[in-house]
């Protein structure tokens, strides 16, 4: 006899062996003992998640002689008919190769006859949303309105390409994604029928790469077994059939990352690659693994919402306070983009190579997650600057000498030392500074209200400006300036010099200069007390 694939052989036959779908199991049960059946059912979900299983058990259950709870026997004719594919009642159809009207018509002209046997003919329509528009639209008055023994069971992965008019028509069933501890418990069960021993590791890694389809974990289940026969399966065996990489592995690339280590990256790539293993599926568990690491920086219980050993879960706890949120998800990103690039590519391990220099060097970009992560790797050279054995040379940390230099970028300039007395001059201009302003005639009047205030050279006044308009008022107009020193000399009594700067932003400015207005304001605090 030749062999069955665990999908297949373990295939449930009745209600009660569909995992993870008790929701759906449930009603339809409900259904069925009190006789409250409809005519058109839609199931709709991801891969793998049992819904053409239900739509069989369902079928079998409505024509089932002896039904026990709602759920089929088993034993009876129409039963083991239906079992073994043999019953006229149920009619199963692929839409992807008979999507045309006059398969649709054919349907159509079937279900005046009665069933042969049982109670209820069942068309059982698998991926119904390849249908073209004139099938859909062939359907409809049937499905609106079938014979009392016509049931339809319409299956598929994309709802959303399906017509609102046959939507309405339905009784919606949405199978749910089922979860890794749902999938291991199965397999769990059926390697005990099996008798093939497995390591609880390697059972829940394969229920992690199902990816919430009990049929892709029953495949991949299979081919491990097959490649080890006859041996228990490790998690190192399962690895090694699957191409995937061990999580010390992800570990070690993450700290390199962290490091701006490209050569380290680059090394463990290499290391990956001459394994032989799957650079698709190394990409897509690396951007798993972050997510861990995202969220164990996000929340303390992580037992909660990650499914790891204590072991691993101690490591993701030291790792996710190394970054800050944002590099992390910075790296997610641009993995993430990666994943969705590399499935098509034909040199993979160059794109890799390319993310994984990119995320070492956030220069090359300009997002913000980037500037912050290039922030963080200055911050990180600073601190390493601050404990360095006396002598050692900074300027490699600092830029240059003097100054702290911002990866990427130039210098900053260091802020201005405020001098030790401020002329009573420039004081009394900067205390009536709304006043000069509001008595200027715009355009002028608008451009100095945007001003601030500091000391320049010689303790001449210096008006810092917006860069652009403002600042090319005053800067590329001699009269312009001329104007606003005579009307500072009718306020003040005396000839007063002003030099302009222009800043991209406040920040700039809090930066490289001294705002007088909050050192005058301060003064006039400390007199009055």
């Amino acid at each position: 006899m030749s062999y069955t694939a665990l999908y297949r052989k373990f295939r449930p036959d009745n209600f009660e062996d569909v995992k993870g779908q008790e929701h759906i199991v449930t009603t339809l049960k409900n259904q069925i003992r009190a006789n409250r059946i409809g005519h058109a059912y839609l199931f709709t979900g991801t891969r793998g998640t049992g819904k053409t299983t239900v739509a069989k058990i369902f079928a079998k259950a409505v024509n089932c002689e002896n039904p026990v709870e709602g759920s089929p026997c088993g034993e009876c004719a129409v039963c083991k008919s239906i079992a073994s594919g043999a019953s006229m009642n149920v009619i199963e159809i692929d839409a992807a190769s008979n999507n045309g009207v006059d398969n649709i018509r054919e349907i159509v002209d079937e279900v005046s006859y009665s069933p042969a046997e049982g109670k209820y003919k069942v068309y059982i329509i698998d991926e119904v949303h390849m249908l073209s528009i004139g099938a859909f639209n062939a359907l409809l008055k049937t499905l609106e309105e079938p014979p009392s023994y016509v049931i339809f069971i319409l299956a598929t992965t994309e709802v959303h390409k399906i017509p609102i008019t046959i939507l309405s028509r339905c009784q919606r069933y949405d199978f749910r994604r089922i979860t890794i501890d749902t999938i291991a418990d199965r397999m769990r069960e059926l390697m005990n029928t099996e008798q093939v021993q497995i390591e609880e590791k390697a059972l829940k890694y394969v229920a992690k790469m199902a990816d919430g389809s009990m049929r892709d974990g029953l495949s991949l289940l299979d081919q491990c077994i097959a490649f080890h026969l006859g041996q228990e399966l490790t998690y190192d065996k399962v690895l090694n059939v699957l191409g995937a990489v061990d999580t010390e592995v992800f570990s070690r690339l993450f700290r390199s990352i962290l490091k701006a280590d490209v050569l380290s990256c680059i090394s463990t790539l290499e290391e990956i690659v001459m394994q032989g293993r799957e650079l698709n599926q190394f990409v897509a568990d690396f951007t798993w693994y972050l997510r861990n690491l995202m969220l164990a920086g996000a929340t303390d219980n992580i037992e909660d919402v990650i499914d790891a050993s204590s072991e691993n879960l101690a490591r993701l706890k030291e790792e996710a306070a190394m970054a800050d949120l944002d590099t992390v998800m910075r790296y997610i990103r641009i993995f993430s983009e990666l994943s969705g690039q590399i499935r098509y590519a034909s040199q993979k391990r160059i794109m890799i190579e390319m993310a994984l220099i990119k995320v070492c060097r956030p220069a090359m970009e300009t997002t913000q997650d980037a500037v912050l992560d290039r922030i963080r790797q200055v911050e990180e050279k600073v601190e390493n600057a601050a404990i360095l054995p006396a002598g050692m040379d900074m300027s490699a940390f600092a830029g240059g000498a003097g100054s702290v230099g911002v990866a990427g970028g130039a210098p900053r300039k260091p802020r201005p030392e405020l001098p030790k007395a401020i002329p009573d001059d420039i004081k009394e201009i900067v205390a009536k500074w709304p006043a000069i302003a509001g008595n200027a005639e715009n355009p002028m009047k608008m451009y100095l209200k945007s001003a601030k205030l500091s000391l320049g050279g010689d303790n001449r006044l210096m008006v810092v400006l917006p860069d652009g308009l403002p600042s090319d008022y005053f800067m590329r107009n001699e009269g312009n300036k001329e104007q606003l020193e005579l009307l500072l000399e009718d306020f003040s009594g005396k000839k007063v010099e002003v030099n302009f700067q222009a800043v991209a932003s406040d920040r700039e400015f809090e930066e490289s200069y001294v705002d007088l207005s909050k050192i005058i304001h301060m003064e006039i605090e400390e007199v009055e007390e």
